[in-house]
């Protein structure tokens, strides 16, 4: 079971990171019209749904794989 959600986290997080990254998926300068002086806060979003997430499904599966 553990290794099943290691595997679902590490694709959630690396499908999460490829879609931040390329460039025609996610506008930018869209973004950053829309929140202001929020938009910082968007790459803490990101870090805790991407690079996160895939960091986590590869220790659970170091762990219990």
């Amino acid at each position: 079971m553990s290794r099943m959600v290691g595997i679902f986290l590490l694709v959630a997080g690396l499908t999460v990171t490829a879609l931040f990254w390329v460039p025609t998926l996610v506008n930018r300068p869209r973004l950053k019209e829309l929140l202001g002086s929020r938009y910082p806060l968007l790459y803490v979003v990101y870090a805790a749904n991407g690079p996160a997430l895939a960091l986590l499904g590869l220790v659970l599966l170091i762990i219990f794989g």
